[in-house]
């Protein structure tokens, strides 16, 4: 094995988590048992899950935390979809102080239930998509065309063109209700040893519906770390988000991991590639988009980045879902096993 080079200081929140990419799986928490064979059987010891707030609690999460762990997996993150991606936080709505204040309690149930991470998305209406479209071999695959594209549409709702919020909001206005939400939550991240991992605009279009979409740069990032200024406060680097923008972002996908590593704000990475960037995209299989997969893996292990990988819009193999992600968990695998071998162990 070759010996690679030694990694910069593990600071901050990051430092509690074990060595080493940890290839994950995405499932529900109220996955069946066979389901759980199913992953430990694909080789991976980490999950990460969602859930909304009719169940969001402590006592959810510590049960769920408990019965993952006796099927010999651990579970790194837990998302609440009821707090994330919502225009009352990023628009400054009448029930804003609500929303605020159920993030604070999603981050001190995953405090008390022990569990490290959770991803927060910042988009004021949605995640954007127009008809699916075949990728290799007739796979169907999630597809945006901006000329195309009439909606936005996060968990049961959908924001509509032209005015997707109701009005145009300015800019100011939303880096502003960031800075307001970012100040409050991120202490209590800090308390509960939770870290926020933020997720890119997907896709990554400056504005949409009269609404600035406020993550869909790297100068957009470093402004949002700046003004959090907290080491549990990051990164949820989905690489298919920075593909879908290509040169938009003002650096590739490759320095954007180097940098935040350096940083110790990398805490999780969503493994998905597409066919080209914008204006008109379609996700495909890891090994079959324009960007050599191995490179992103690679780099990853390089800077000794300790969080999960996981595999993201995985399009429809067969007749049954699982056949996809046993396709990328052990592409995934292998490409790991590949830089360990090249790169060497990092520690």
């Amino acid at each position: 094995m070759a010996t690679g080079r030694a990694s910069a200081a593990v600071t901050g929140p990051l430092a509690k988590i074990a060595p080493g990419i940890k290839v994950t799986a995405q499932i529900s928490p109220e996955a069946k048992d066979e389901d759980l064979a199913f992953i430990r059987q694909m080789g991976v010891e980490h999950v990460v899950l969602w859930t909304d707030a009719s169940k969001s609690s402590a006592a959810y999460y510590i049960e769920r935390k408990a019965r993952f762990a006796k099927n010999d997996l651990s579970v790194y993150g837990f998302g609440n979809r009821d707090v994330h991606n919502q225009d009352a936080i990023v628009l400054n709505l009448p029930n804003r102080d609500a929303k605020v204040e159920e993030y604070k309690r999603h981050l001190q149930s995953l405090g008390s239930a022990g569990i490290p991470y959770t991803t927060y998305a910042h988009m004021p209406n949605g995640i954007w998509s127009t008809d699916p479209l075949p990728t290799r071999g007739g796979a169907v695959a999630r597809s945006f065309d901006e000329k195309q594209a009439k909606f936005g549409r996060w968990h049961d709702r959908e924001f509509h063109l032209p005015l997707t919020n109701g009005r145009e909001y300015s800019e100011n206005e939303v880096w502003d209700n960031y800075a307001h939400f970012i100040g409050q939550v991120a202490r209590v991240a800090e308390d509960q040893n939770v870290m926020i991992g933020i997720h890119p605009d997907d896709p990554p279009i400056a504005r949409m519906g009269g609404a600035p979409r406020i993550f869909s740069t790297f100068a957009d990032y470093k402004k949002a770390l700046a003004i959090a200024k907290s080491p549990n406060v990051g990164v949820c680097l989905c690489i298919g988000c920075w593909l879908e923008g290509g040169d938009l972002w003002g650096v590739d996908a490759v320095t954007a991991i180097r940098h935040f590593a350096a940083e110790n704000k990398l805490f999780k990475v969503h493994f998905r590639n597409v066919d080209k960037p914008l204006p008109h995209f379609t996700e495909t299989f890891i090994d079959d988009g324009y960007q050599d997969m191995y490179a992103i893996m690679r780099t990853l292990q390089e800077v000794g980045f300790r969080g999960v990988v996981i595999p993201d819009h995985i399009p429809r193999m067969g007749d049954d879902p699982r056949l996809g992600t046993a396709y990328t968990i052990g592409y995934m695998r292998a490409l790991l096993k590949r830089a360990e071998e090249e790169v060497g162990a990092r520690v």
